[in-house]
């Protein structure tokens, strides 16, 4: 199995918590998505996802996934323990729920493609993209007033908090005040004691900007 993603991509972050927290073994492939014009238009990459985008999951030479929410839905399903969904119908899209807020609420209009169109027409992406990430998080701060334990959704891990962890270090990235969110913060607080955050942390990465170069 095989994960090509970039240290600071937070797509890319998700899977590997995933898979650091279900404890299976892959091999990571570094695509740099600034280098050169970005590793993720090259057509050696495009053939394995013509969208351009990280992260993609190789399962063998014909059988890849992309999308970070099929790639974990694949993963809880074809390795259900530990589980990162709850037993309980409720508590499942409950998850679902605060998770496809980052997913689809937040995550389109902070990526580095939009970045880039909106400063070739001449706009400062900062502001609009601070005002969509606090939109966003105060949603799901919102939500989990009501449905967090230990973690977003109860006492149990779930995708939710895999989501909002990479959300919170992007959000520090374009220079948000994340104090409005206490609730969100005290999870992010449990969620990086735990191994599977550690070993997945952009800092942890191999390909990380400060990482020591090899031969």
């Amino acid at each position: 199995m095989r994960l090509f993603g970039y240290w600071r991509s937070s797509s890319s972050w998700r899977v590997r918590i995933a898979l650091a927290y279900k404890n299976l073994a892959f091999e990571l492939v570094p695509i740099h998505l600034l280098r050169h014009g970005g590793e993720q238009n090259e057509p050696a990459f495009r053939d394995r996802n013509l969208m351009s985008q990280v992260p993609v999951l190789e399962l063998s030479t014909s059988w890849r996934l992309t999308q970070s929410m099929a790639i974990l839905e694949y993963l809880e399903e074809a390795h259900p323990h530990p589980p990162l969904l709850p037993s309980d119908v409720v508590g499942r899209a409950r998850a679902r729920q605060l998770a496809e807020i980052v997913n689809s609420g937040i995550q389109p209009l902070q990526n580095l493609k939009v970045q880039q169109t909106l400063r070739d027409a001449g706009v400062d992406p900062a502001p609009l993209v601070r005002g969509f990430v606090a939109t966003g998080l105060a949603a799901i701060e919102d939500i989990a007033r009501s449905t967090a334990g230990r973690f977003l959704v109860g006492d149990q891990l779930t995708i939710a908090d895999v989501y909002l962890v990479p959300q919170l270090f992007a959000a520090r990235r374009v220079g948000l005040d994340l104090l409005p969110f206490p609730t969100l913060l005290r999870i992010e607080s449990t969620c990086e004691a735990l191994p599977a955050f550690a070993a997945a942390h952009p800092s942890a990465q191999p390909d990380r900007e400060d990482a020591p170069s090899t031969p």
